[in-house]
């Protein structure tokens, strides 16, 4: 199956410490047309429409590519013909909501198209790496004498770190690529929670262990942030695109408006469907895409110029017929597992500090984010951070604190839960990786739901760093929400 790759560049003022450069087939686009703007008008339909057919097409217009009798086969919303919502599991699967079919599929889920993306990333990505390889060190950034294999062994062994990226390329950049990810599986027919999984060990192996790790030392927000927020814009993005397509491809009444949003909601699928479309025939099979943040050289001051680069990978079909069928959003299936799972925190604390220190404990600021499962259970990476006078220099200390802790909830069945708390992390001052102590923590809360969006906890927890020999004791207060429907 041969190649293409495609990338839209586009400056940036802002710099950022990331250093990636991405070989690709450069070109340019001024619109992404509509199906029924690829499709030449024609009044001469040569067999009527049925009122299902109707219903699909809108106003696409019949062409000798597009006819009734091929109409269904090319007319597809989606790029496969399974979802979850219109496949039939097995009458046990809701007994166990969190088993994985991701490597076996067994409801009908489209394993040969997963695969299909899943090889194209690979070998696009990897692909890449190799002709970065070839490249002049001013160009690559590469210290060919240290060689680039022990350079991602390097930063391996180095991570995962608590990394400065800016809050725009940690919010907002990495949940779209792990959304990326999660609508490869989702598109596949595969439920929430399996496109989670998937999303979950692309963004941690193939991206921050692999590709990434060859410029820089592994994230320990990228692999919680991406794959977790990545569920959430992914399945927003995918129910946002069925339901415009219910909309016959409108926003607000506009085609324009509408293809444009289908466009930036999935670009490789909506490219590869229009293109299909408007030939009649499997001309891409399957596709993908991501962004990078790219510091490129230029010049012979040693100048460099932040760019976004956009980049699609596509897979060149046969040009053989394909069979899918056009539907509407899907909604005969309630999802086991859903966003609602997903919760994130903020809050405030009050933190004892060990003398050993040399700091004056106080007030702290704290974030979390992870994944509610059951009423019993929850695990999330918890983030806590504070300005401490030195209690020698009298000067400020930045202090931080992150782990990745698990809850377990006693009298689930009512609105007031207490729960133990326990997990494992570090402590970092002054914004130094050289100053970090591992640590444990342990602990007692209260869980108090306010509705299935909203809950309040109290919590208390003691910190231990076994190698600096220390002991902290933190008290905090947080407001916990949970995304889409919430609690169940």
């Amino acid at each position: 199956m041969s190649k293409m790759a495609m990338k839209v560049s586009a400056s940036k003022a802002r710099k950022n410490n990331i250093k990636r450069v991405v070989i690709a087939m450069a070109f340019t686009t001024s619109a992404y047309l509509p199906l029924h703007a690829l499709a030449q008008s024609s009044t001469d339909a040569e067999a009527p429409l049925s009122s299902e057919q109707q219903l699909v097409t809108n106003d696409i217009k019949l062409t000798p590519a597009i006819t009734a009798d091929n109409i269904d086969d090319i007319s597809r919303e989606l790029a496969t013909n399974t979802t979850w919502e219109h496949l039939t599991p097995s009458a046990d699967f809701y007994q166990s909501p969190y088993q994985i079919s991701l490597f076996s599929p067994q409801n009908g889920e489209d394993g040969a198209r997963l695969w299909s993306q899943t090889s194209s990333i690979f070998a696009y990505g990897f692909g890449v790496i190799g002709l970065i390889a070839l490249l002049p060190e001013d160009i690559s950034n590469w210290d060919k004498e240290e060689g680039i294999f022990n350079k991602w062994s390097d930063n391996v062994k180095n991570g995962p770190v608590w990394d400065r990226d800016t809050g725009m390329l940690n919010l907002v950049g990495h949940p779209y690529f792990g959304g990326v990810y999660y609508q490869v599986a989702r598109k596949s027919g595969y439920r929430q929670w399996d496109a989670f999984m998937y999303a979950t060990i692309m963004s941690t192996f193939y991206w921050e262990y692999g590709i990434e790790a060859f410029a820089e030392v592994p994230s320990i927000q990228d692999l919680v942030i991406t794959p977790v927020l990545g569920w959430a814009y992914g399945e927003w993005a995918y129910t946002t695109e069925m339901d415009i397509r219910k909309d016959g491809g409108t926003v607000w009444g506009s085609s324009m408006l509408g293809s444009t949003a289908l466009f930036f909601l999935d670009p490789v699928d909506n490219l590869s469907v229009g293109v299909n479309n408007l030939f009649g025939k499997e001309i891409i099979r399957a596709g993908t895409g991501y962004v990078s943040f790219n510091e490129v050289p230029f010049g012979d001051a040693g100048q460099t110029d932040s760019q976004v680069n956009f980049n699609i990978s596509l897979q060149i079909g046969d040009g053989g017929n394909y069979d899918s069928t056009a539907r509407k959003r899907p909604t005969s299936v309630k999802d086991p597992i859903d966003t609602g799972i997903i919760g994130v925190s903020y809050g405030v604390g009050h933190a004892e500090l060990d003398e050993l220190w040399q700091a004056e404990g106080g007030t702290t600021t704290e974030y979390s984010l992870g994944l509610y499962f059951t009423r019993e259970f929850s695990s999330r990476v918890t983030y806590s951070k504070a300005k401490f006078n030195d209690v020698i220099t009298l000067a400020e200390k930045n202090y931080e604190n992150y782990s990745l802790d698990s809850q377990y909830y006693f009298n689930t069945e009512q609105d007031f839960r207490p729960y133990l708390t326990a997990g494992f992390g570090e402590t970092l001052w002054l914004r130094e990786i050289e100053t970090k102590r591992f640590q444990v923590n342990a602990g007692v809360g209260a869980h108090y739901k306010l509705n299935n969006n909203f809950a309040l906890q109290l919590d208390w927890r003691f910190y231990h760093s076994t190698n600096a020999n220390t002991s902290d004791h933190n008290t905090s207060l947080r407001l916990v929400y949970l995304l889409g429907n919430g609690e169940r």
